[in-house]
């Protein structure tokens, strides 16, 4: 079970990664394009016109997958912001009881989005709903990418959660940072 719970939040983490390399690869073509049109200009030849129709919200539609993608790992990770002032004041036993209290307020609510965003998919779904660019994308793909991020979070969070009750650290306390810079607390 722990192997196929790794391989969910990694292959959550390449499709996030996945995302951002397509928003640059699709900028890099548009700038490419202008330039080539910009040269052309300056040739004193007509531009071809070349663009990506709808790059704005195509890439939006990539940035909100690769937000949400990418919450399960980050928190695996421990790379999500914590503010820990408290738990450093209060003796181990009241900071595990918090712990596992914050993970379960975050499960529930992780929870209840994910429940509402399948909701928001099969609605547009069932309306057929598209975007307004001028490419028509029917938004229940966006969508679905942004509930796939929740869903594998609240199993993130659920995991952490089961941990924490077991008595063991959640993972986001026993990951072991070798980045010079960020390893040091």
């Amino acid at each position: 079970m722990r192997n196929a719970l790794n391989a969910l939040y990694k292959a959550a983490t390449v499709l996030a990664a996945f995302c951002l390399v397509t928003i640059a690869l699709l900028v890099t073509l548009q700038v490419m394009g202008r330039l080539l049109d910009g040269a052309r200009s300056l040739a004193g030849l007509d531009p071809w016109g070349l663009l990506i129709p709808s790059l704005a919200e195509i890439a939006g539609f990539f940035l909100v997958g690769a937000s949400f993608l990418a919450l399960a790992g980050t928190l695996r990770q421990g790379d999500h912001i914590r503010v820990s002032i408290l738990l450093q004041t209060v003796s181990p036993a009241i900071g595990r009881v918090l712990n596992i209290w914050c993970l379960a307020v975050a499960f529930g609510l992780a929870s209840f989005f994910s429940w509402h965003a399948v909701a928001l998919v099969l609605d547009s779904y069932r309306f057929n709903e598209v975007s307004f660019g001028i490419i028509p994308v029917p938004l229940m793909y966006p969508q679905a990418v942004m509930t796939l991020g929740l869903i594998v979070l609240a199993i993130a969070l659920l995991d952490d959660l089961v941990t924490a009750l077991r008595g063991k650290a959640p993972s986001f306390e026993t990951v072991v940072r070798d980045d010079p810079i960020e390893g040091s607390e």
